[in-house]
């Protein structure tokens, strides 16, 4: 994964370890589709997409503001990208369920023909109404080549 050597998640904290390790996942897994590591790409836009989503809801006074219902599980990924939305923090057209189904099938199988630019799209709205992006790449540890 793209953060792995590059962070150090105890020394970071438990706030800002997530945020650093939506970041690199942001950079990665757009390096990765424009090499035309698809399925890899998307794998890793996922793994963003939830640890910006865990940084998000980990702070105190942002998880205050949160519409959480008794049933709504916050470990779960799905449950929290509903809370995102029933309390108006996301407002995109995006389906985390499609998604997800998508990332399965990029776990399993290669897809080097799949269009990708409209699910990049998504999650790049998402990270900016998150707070995520934009950021300045200068500022996270230089990429290793030698990772995939």
């Amino acid at each position: 994964m793209p953060h792995a050597g590059l962070m150090d998640a105890d020394a970071l904290g438990p706030e800002k370890a997530p945020l650093m390790r939506a970041k690199l996942h942001i950079r990665g897994g757009r390096r990765r589709l424009r090499q035309g590591k698809i399925s890899a790409g998307i794998v890793t836009l996922y793994d963003a997409l939830n640890a910006a989503m865990e940084w998000y809801i980990i702070s105190p006074e942002r998880k205050s503001e949160l519409k959480i219902r008794n049933n709504d599980d916050m470990r779960k990924d799905s449950d929290v990208f509903d809370v995102l939305i029933r309390s108006g923090v996301l407002d995109v057209k995006f389906e985390y369920k499609t998604f997800d189904s998508l990332v399965e099938r990029a776990l399993n199988q290669e897809m080097p023909d799949y269009d990708y630019a409209e699910i990049l799209k998504g999650i790049e709205k998402i990270m900016i109404q998150l707070g995520v992006m934009p950021f300045d790449e200068n500022e996270l540890p230089p990429e290793d080549p030698r990772t995939f």
